[in-house]
C-alpha cells in the first residue's frame, strides 16, 4: 500500500473518531457541569461544554496506533516518538485536571516545566546551538512556550484548532521534502496525519458558532505535539548560501510554521506591559479580539489569522531550498507587512472598560499621528529597514539572485544611501506627514524624496569612486522598488481603514441621497465615526449617468423614484440628504414619498458647521 494512502486512512480514521466522540463528550461535560463559564475577561457569552480535548487526544493516538498495527511496524517507531507521546498524555492530563478542578495557574506552569524537563532529560531537545546548556534551556522554553501559546490562542471559536491544523499541514509537508531518516519520518507523519484528522473532526463542532471547547487539555496537547515534533525532527542544514544561514534555517522554519501563536503571545505581552496591565491576567486584547474591535466579524478575524498562518507556512517551506539572499528578502517583506498590520491592531481600543490612565492608550496613533520625536525616530528607523530591503532586492533583481562579488559594493554604498535618502525625505516633508492621514497628494512628496535621495547617492558615489563597478541599473530598480515600499507603507493604514469600514456592518442601514462631493463627505464620516451607529448601504442620485456606478465602493441605486424598492430590499432605516444647496427641498420631497408609501425610515439632512 502506498504511503499516501496510509496517511489518508489514518487521517480519515482520526476524523471519524473525533466526529463520533465529540457529541458524546459534550453531553458528558454538560451533565457534570464541566463547562467554560462566561467571565468578564473571556470572549464567549454563554456556558460552553469543555472536554473537546479528550476526543482530540483519543482520536489522534487511536488512529496512529491502528495505522502502526496494520500498515507499519511498532519496532520502526523510534524512542523519541514514544517519549513525545508519553509527554503529550502527561500534559493533557495536567490540562484536564485544570478543566475539571481549575487549579492555580502557577501550579499548572510548574507541572508543565516538570514534564518538559523530564522529556529534555530523555533526549527531546533542540540542537540549534553549539552550547548544550543553551539547547537545554531553549528546549524547555520552546516546548512550554508553544504549548501555552496555543492555550492562549484558544480565545475565539475555531482559532486555536484551525491554526494548529495549518501548522500541522506544513510540518507534514516539510517532513515530506527534507532528507530525514526513514525510521523517524514515517511514524511522525502517521502521527501528524492522525493529529490533523482529529482537528478537522473537532473543528466541525468548534468553528463559529462553537458548541464545545477543547479546554486546556486540548489546547495544551495540540501545542505540545507541534512543539515536540519540530524538536525531534532534525534535518541537515538546508538552503543555499553561507553556513550560518544554512544552520539558521533549522531555527527559522519551525518559528515560521508556528509564527502566529508566537506572534500573538509576544504582541499581547508587549501591549499589556505598555498599558500597565498584568501579562498573566486574562483579557479581550488578543489579535483576534482587536480585529473584531476594528470592525471584523468573529469569523472574518479567525479567517484572517488562518491566512497569516498559511502564508507563514508557505514561506517556511520556500526558505529551505531558496538561495540565501532571496529568502532574506522574502522573510523581510513578510515581517514588514506583519509589523504594519499589527501596529494597526495596536491602535484598537480594547482597554476602555478598565481603570487606569494608560489602559486606553492608542498605541499606533500615538506613534504615527503625534508630531513628536518618537514618531520621527520610529519613522526613520522603519525607513532604514525599507531602504536596506529595497536596495538589496535591487541587487538581486539586477544580478538574477546572485550578488556574489558585488555584495562588497552593496555594503560600501548602503550607508551613503541611508544618509541621502533620509535627508531628502526630511527636506521634502515626508516625515512631516501623518501616516494615518495619508492622501493621494502625498505621493508627490514620496516621488521627490526617493528620486532626490537616489540621485544624490549616485552623485556621491560618482565623486568618491567614479562610479566604477557600480551598476546604474541597480539604482534605477532601487528607485522603483523604494517608491513602492514607501507609498505602500504610508497608505497601508488608510487602506485598512477603508477595508474595515466596508467590513463593519453594525449600525442602522443607511442610504445617502446625493452622490456628489457632499455625499462622499457623508460616506467618509459614516465610515470613520462609529458613534453615529450607521452602516452605509449605498447612494441614490438624480443624475441618470451615475446609476449602476460605485462610489467609494458603494452602489448608486438610481433616483428617488426607486426609493421604496431600495428601502425594502436593503432594510434601510436612515436616509441622509447630502445636497449642500436645496437640501431642505430635497428633504421635503423624501418626506412626502415616505408618507405616500408608508415607509418606516428616518430622514436627516447634512449640515456643514464651522464655528469659532
Amino acid at each position: 500500500m502506498s504511503g499516501f494512502l496510509i496517511f489518508a486512512i489514518t487521517f480519515f480514521l482520526a476524523c471519524l473518531l473525533t466526529t463520533c466522540l465529540t457529541p458524546a463528550l459534550k453531553l458528558l461535560a454538560q451533565k457534570n457541569n464541566i463547562v467554560a463559564k462566561p467571565k468578564k475577561d473571556r470572549w464567549h457569552k454563554t456556558p460552553k461544554a469543555l472536554l473537546g480535548g479528550v476526543s482530540i487526544l483519543f482520536a489522534t493516538l487511536a488512529a496512529w496506533l491502528t495505522a502502526l498495527l496494520f500498515f507499519a511496524d511498532f519496532a520502526a517507531v523510534g524512542k523519541p516518538i514514544w517519549i513525545v507521546v508519553a509527554g503529550s498524555i502527561g500534559i493533557f492530563a495536567l490540562g484536564l485536571i485544570d478543566d475539571v478542578l481549575e487549579i492555580n495557574p502557577q501550579y499548572k506552569l510548574i507541572g508543565q516545566v516538570v514534564i518538559v524537563s523530564s522529556l529534555v532529560f530523555l533526549g527531546i531537545k533542540v540542537s540549534w546551538f553549539d552550547s548544550q546548556t543553551a539547547n537545554i534551556l531553549i528546549s524547555i522554553f520552546w516546548i512550554v512556550g508553544i504549548s501555552n501559546a496555543f492555550n492562549l490562542l484558544d480565545n475565539m471559536d475555531g482559532l486555536s484548532a484551525g491554526i494548529a491544523f495549518i501548522a500541522g499541514v506544513f510540518l507534514f509537508i516539510w517532513l515530506s521534502i527534507i532528507p530525514v531518516e526513514h525510521f523517524l519520518s514515517v511514524p511522525v507523519q502517521l502521527l501528524i496525519a492522525g493529529y490533523l484528522g482529529s482537528l478537522v473532526g473537532f473543528l466541525i463542532f468548534n468553528f463559529n458558532p462553537a458548541s464545545i471547547f477543547m479546554g486546556d487539555a486540548g489546547s495544551l496537547f495540540i501545542g505540545f505535539m507541534l512543539a515536540c515534533l519540530t524538536v525531534i525532527v532534525k534535518p541537515p542544514p538546508g538552503g543555499e548560501g553561507s553556513a550560518f544561514f544554512s544552520h539558521a534555517t533549522m531555527i527559522i522554519i519551525p518559528c515560521l510554521i508556528l509564527f502566529i501563536p508566537i506572534l500573538d503571545v509576544a504582541f499581547v505581552s508587549f501591549m499589556r506591559k505598555l498599558c500597565a496591565r498584568s501579562i498573566f491576567q486574562g483579557g479581550k486584547d488578543h489579535s483576534s479580539h482587536r480585529m473584531v474591535a476594528v470592525g471584523m466579524s468573529e469569523r472574518k478575524a479567525v479567517l484572517v489569522l488562518y491566512f497569516f498562518a498559511f502564508i507563514s507556512g508557505l514561506i517556511a517551506l520556500a526558505t529551505y531550498p531558496l538561495e540565501m539572499g532571496v529568502s532574506i528578502v522574502v522573510i523581510a517583506l513578510y515581517l514588514i507587512f506583519v509589523l504594519l498590520f499589527w501596529l494597526y491592531l495596536a491602535n484598537a481600543e480594547v482597554y476602555v472598560d478598565s481603570p487606569g490612565d494608560n489602559n486606553g492608550r492608542r498605541f499606533g496613533g500615538a506613534i504615527f499621528n503625534e508630531s513628536n520625536y518618537l514618531r520621527t525616530f520610529l519613522a526613520v528607523l522603519f525607513d532604514l529597514i525599507l531602504i536596506t530591503v529595497a536596495y538589496y532586492a535591487a541587487y538581486l533583481l539586477r544580478f538574477e539572485g546572485d550578488i556574489g562579488a558585488d555584495f562588497s559594493r552593496f555594503l560600501i554604498s548602503l550607508p551613503i544611501l541611508f544618509a541621502c535618502q533620509v535627508l531628502c525625505f526630511y527636506l521634502f516633508g515626508v516625515y512631516q506627514r501623518l501616516w494615518w492621514g495619508s492622501r493621494l497628494g502625498d505621493i508627490g512628496a514620496y516621488v521627490k524624496g526617493v528620486t532626490a535621495g537616489t540621485i544624490m547617492a549616485v552623485l556621491i558615489l560618482l565623486f568618491l569612486y567614479r562610479f566604477q563597478s557600480f551598476s546604474r541599473a541597480v539604482f534605477v530598480i532601487y528607485w522603483g522598488v523604494m517608491l513602492i515600499f514607501v507609498s505602500f507603507s504610508r497608505f497601508f493604514f488608510r487602506m485598512l481603514d477603508e477595508w474595515m469600514s466596508h467590513e463593519n456592518k453594525n449600525g442602522r442601514p443607511t442610504l445617502v441621497y446625493g452622490a456628489g462631493v457632499g455625499g462622499q463627505m457623508v460616506a467618509r464620516e459614516i465610515e470613520t465615526n462609529r458613534e453615529l451607529d450607521l452602516s452605509l448601504v449605498g447612494f441614490i442620485d438624480d443624475d441618470p449617468m451615475k446609476k449602476g456606478k460605485r462610489i467609494h465602493g458603494y452602489p448608486v441605486f438610481g433616483n428617488k423614484e426607486k426609493l421604496g424598492e431600495v428601502i425594502r430590499k436593503n432594510n434601510i432605516k436612515e436616509i441622509i440628504v447630502s445636497f449642500r444647496t436645496n437640501g431642505s427641498e430635497k428633504k421635503k420631497e423624501l418626506e412626502r414619498l415616505r408618507m405616500l408609501e408608508g415607509l418606516d425610515i428616518s430622514i436627516q439632512q447634512m449640515r456643514l458647521v464651522i464655528s469659532p
